[in-house]
């Protein structure tokens, strides 16, 4: 099966009409929920006024994106059971969400805080900090930003187009009516991406099965495709994959949390509580993430053959739905690249504002010029990760993206812990962050950028996520050097 199939006239257009729907939508939601968007918190976050319904569907938007649709079911269809770590991690990641979001979004209420890295400044003062905690974010956002790119090239390629225009001419749209529009703009469009997504799944589940013959011959066909296959592949985990499933399981649930992205959408919510509810109603889309990571398989039971495994899900629609149904799918996957790429764009803008550009370059900022130097800000962040996917091979983006999840992770000790502890201080903070972004990139570099590191221990092999391996010397010299040296001080409010 060729990768680039022949332009289909009706999948092209049902796509090009969807995707002019997000962008009318996209311009609209400036006049929705009015507000000043001269003022940084109403264009970044929404007003923080977005209530129990739209936060769950921003939160899913923007954690369920492009890439996890085209990358989950992709890593299945390569290596079979080792791909569904992806599973146990989102059903980790809620019970955190609504033990210790709605503590952080009170506080961030009451002092006016916007992002993660103007806690910590409210926290522990200074300015060096809550800058290396900004920083961290945008860095660590950069590639992801890039992958949701990544996401959408695959389906319009799937369409029969190539080349970089009609990438560039998609994020052209995105960048102006995310500058426009703010927060408010992915929000509304995550109503229409995730009802979208959720149809493309159930027909998917129920109707690609009924043409295969059934959920056992999928599975059948998958285990008799990976014994072929050999290697540490099959449907079932092999006990040398336990520890490195499991870790990168609770690795990747206690980062999720910590991107820009997904605190910018938690603190847009209009209240503690509904961060709780959400924290609730959100596990929904771990069912949903299940069965898109099944289309790995069902793409070996159709006998779908690809360069790249990121290829596979456009193949398979492709191979088995009509061409109006192809072309749906394609505009939800796009769609589902949009709206966290325009978030993520936003709470990188938000932390370069609010925590670089202000406090070192201009301490005396107006409100009016902060939010406009935000708005720039969003454009040239799209534009790098555009820049990256134009002029870099893809892999750099993925690999990378790894990175940034070792990366965010230390931030996670003065986020989280600080809401908990007093005995932590600042030099201890930095120290110990510092060390987790040496020693995790070290190792992450050391394995050529793969996310797990082998420890041996006695004459046993225990292969771990190498964020979690950071983190852990993170928080011991955070502790260490904070009872060592001076008990910290909290700014005032």
């Amino acid at each position: 099966m060729s990768d680039v199939n022949p332009v289909n006239p009706v999948a092209m257009t049902v796509f090009i009409a969807f995707f002019v729907l997000v962008t009318v939508i996209g311009f609209f939601a400036a006049r929705w929920k009015r507000g000043d968007l001269t003022q940084l918190h109403e264009w970044g976050l929404g007003g923080r006024q977005f209530g129990t319904l739209i936060s769950w569907f921003l939160v899913g938007g923007d954690f369920y994106t492009a890439y996890t649709v085209i990358a989950v079911p992709a890593l299945v269809y390569s290596v079979g059971a080792y791909g569904f770590f992806a599973l146990p991690y989102t059903i980790i990641v809620y019970p955190f969400v609504f033990a210790v979001m709605p503590k952080l979004w009170k506080i961030a209420k009451a002092k006016d805080h916007i992002t993660a890295a103007d806690y910590v400044q409210g926290e522990y003062g200074g300015k060096w900090f809550p800058a290396a905690v900004a920083l961290t974010g945008i860095v660590a956002t950069m590639p992801y930003i890039a992958l949701q790119l990544v996401g959408m090239q695959v389906v319009i390629k799937g369409l029969g187009v190539t080349g970089e225009m009609p990438l560039i001419v998609a994020f052209v749209i995105l960048a102006l009516y995310t500058y426009a529009s703010g927060l408010r703009a992915p929000a509304m469009i995550a109503f229409v991406k995730d009802i979208m997504i959720y149809i493309v799944v159930i027909a998917a589940i129920w109707l690609i099965p009924a043409k295969l013959g059934g959920y056992a011959h999928v599975f059948d066909a998958a285990d008799t495709y990976f014994k072929a296959k050999g290697g540490a592949t099959g449907i079932i985990l092999k006990p040398t994959q336990f520890t490195a499933y499991a870790s990168l399981a609770l690795g990747s649930a206690l980062a999720a949390f910590m991107y820009p992205h997904t605190m910018t959408a938690v603190l847009s919510s209009s209240s503690a509580n509904t961060v709780r509810k959400n924290a609730i109603f959100l596990p929904a889309y771990t069912l949903l993430l299940g069965l898109i990571a099944l289309l790995g398989y069902m793409a070996i039971a159709a006998g779908v053959h690809v360069k790249s495994a990121s290829d596979m899900v456009p193949a398979l629609f492709n191979t088995l739905f009509p061409s109006w149904f192809v072309g749906f799918a394609a505009a939800a996957i796009a769609i589902s690249a949009l709206v966290p790429a325009a978030i993520m764009s936003i709470g990188a803008a938000n932390l370069f504002t609010r925590n670089l550009w202000r406090p070192l370059v201009s301490p005396d900022i107006t409100p009016e010029a902060e939010a406009s130097t935000a708005k720039i800000v969003s454009l040239v962040v799209k534009f790098g990760a555009l820049l990256f996917i134009v002029f870099l091979p893809t892999q750099y983006a993925i690999d990378l993206q790894l990175l940034g999840g070792v990366w965010i992770l230390q931030i996670f000790p003065a986020i989280v812990f600080s809401l908990y502890t007093r005995r932590l201080n600042t030099a201890g903070l930095f120290l110990g962050w510092l060390v987790g972004i040496v020693l995790g990139t070290g190792l992450a570099v050391s394995q050529g950028l793969k996310p797990v590191f082998a420890l041996h221990v006695g004459d046993a092999v225990y292969p771990v996520y190498i964020g979690l391996i950071a983190l852990a010397a993170n928080v011991v010299v955070s502790f260490v050097v904070s009872v060592l040296s001076p008990r910290r001080v909290v700014a005032a409010v």
